[in-house]
């Protein structure tokens, strides 16, 4: 009885630990994986002709229009910092901001009475290097300058030559490359060489981003469409990157396509039902004035499928290894208990991803669910505005394409590997039936 359950054993282990560093994938028949690969080939040569065809070469260039993000900037630095009286710089008519942009209001008024700040700034960087010129800052500025501080100063070429520079905000290069060069050690540290790749996944990612994504919705092409072939291309190179070419890898990224799909479809619907239009802010208004072919609301869902594609990976990619982890330790397990099982991992990984999608989106709406609470403003009312709106459908859509993945990827994972089982495995699967329940595997321990 032991010589005839020990023979099957070797052949479903070595392959878990050898395959270890990508998680125990075990091998498919030659069939499956033609079978998958009739299915992705197609899918990523369309992947490649959608970039093809739609690469923007650049974004298009504009003039601009001083407003916001679209200013003329320089690196500059506080050279010193001496006390004024503030009677004194309204006395001389000097803005207390120095941004001839700025609003007035409150700090208009309050300009006439304490101790206020005088700061001398210095050019860096750009045709005017090395020119300095003055700013007032108020007592109760939310932003103070100190000798030395490095700033951001915005360029006004109309305005006149004493008010043509002012500081719009501190330079926070050091402190933010600082932090990414620590994340980056920590996930080199603790992952190694998946780590490493991940790093070169997430720079792929922002490449695609940065050098296709937005120049070519700038150009004027339909931001679904450049959102479905940018983030199915993000999709394909980090998944096949950070997990390796095999099977387990596919499909988990079949799963994450049928949800996005989903996620499309129901933004889609959503968005025109609720006439959302993604002209919410000065900066979406910004966009559509200087791009006005722009489909802003297209823009929105874009903005939909992309913000969800992140965690859609981390789940299935979860639960197709959950699958094929519950199959090497048990390989007599069929489709059904198979899913069963892994479907248990998915409703717990469920409730912690869609909380923290929730928390995500009120978090960066915070402020603005101040201003509504500051307003006494009723549920319903907050919900109605189009800027609450908007995050709600963001949120519900993403949320409802995170939970189909579960039980989508569930399947497509339990349907692979009980169909594999009978051609790759069917020594193994005779091996605990004279033990009753896997008596070898006990012997072994």
């Amino acid at each position: 009885m032991t010589t005839s359950q020990q023979p099957p054993a070797p052949p479903s282990h070595p392959p878990h630990g050898h395959s270890h560093s990508h998680g125990p994938a075990a091998p498919v028949s030659r069939h499956l994986r033609k079978v998958i690969a009739a299915v992705l080939i197609p899918f990523s040569v369309a992947v490649v002709v959608g970039l093809a065809v739609l690469w923007p070469g650049g974004a298009p260039p504009h003039e601009r229009s001083g407003v916001g993000f679209d200013r003329q900037t320089q690196q500059a630095t506080v050279t010193r910092v001496e006390q004024v009286d503030c009677s004194s710089v309204h006395a001389q008519g000097q803005s207390p901001t120095g941004d001839p942009t700025a609003q007035q209001g409150t700090t208009g008024e309050q300009k006439t009475s304490g101790t206020c700040e005088n700061a001398t700034i210095r050019i860096d960087s750009g045709k005017d290097k090395g020119r300095t010129f003055t700013e007032v800052v108020q007592p109760d500025s939310p932003r103070q300058l100190h000798e030395g501080q490095k700033v951001i100063a915005a360029y006004a070429p109309d305005a006149p030559k004493d008010l043509q520079y002012s500081v719009t905000d501190v330079n926070r290069k050091v402190p933010m490359v600082l932090l990414a060069g620590i994340f980056a050690l920590a996930v080199v540290v603790v992952g190694r060489m998946r780590g490493v790749m991940a790093l070169v996944a997430l720079a792929i990612s922002f490449m695609v981003l940065t050098f296709f994504i937005l120049p070519a919705i700038l150009q004027g092409s339909n931001p679904l469409v450049v959102a479905v072939v940018g983030a199915s291309a993000i999709m394909l190179i980090a998944l096949y990157m950070c997990h390796g070419l095999t099977a387990r890898t596919s499909v988990a990224v079949l799963g994450t396509l049928v949800s996005l799909l989903l996620i499309g479809l129901l933004g889609s619907l959503f968005i025109g039902w609720a006439a959302l239009t993604g002209n919410t802010d000065d900066n979406t208004g910004l966009i559509h004035g200087l791009y006005p072919d722009i489909d802003m609301s297209g823009l929105l869902l874009a903005g939909v499928i992309i913000g969800s594609l992140g965690v859609l990976d981390d789940v299935t990619v979860t639960q197709t290894s959950a699958v094929w982890e519950l199959h090497e330790a048990n390989p007599t397990l069929g489709r059904r208990a198979l899913y069963r099982a892994a479907i248990r991992i998915g409703r717990d990984h469920i409730a912690s991803v869609v909380n923290t999608l929730v928390l995500a989106y009120a978090g960066a709406a915070l402020p603005l669910l101040l201003l509504f609470s500051i307003a006494q403003s009723s549920v319903a009312d907050v919900a109605n505005s189009e800027l609450v709106a908007e995050e709600i459908v963001r949120t519900l859509v993403g949320s409802i394409g995170l939970v189909a993945s579960v039980p989508v990827t569930t399947a497509l994972a339990a349907l692979v590997v009980s169909a594999d089982r009978p051609e790759t495995r069917e020594p193994a699967k005779a091996a605990p039936v004279p033990g009753r329940g896997g008596g070898g595997r006990r012997r072994k321990r």
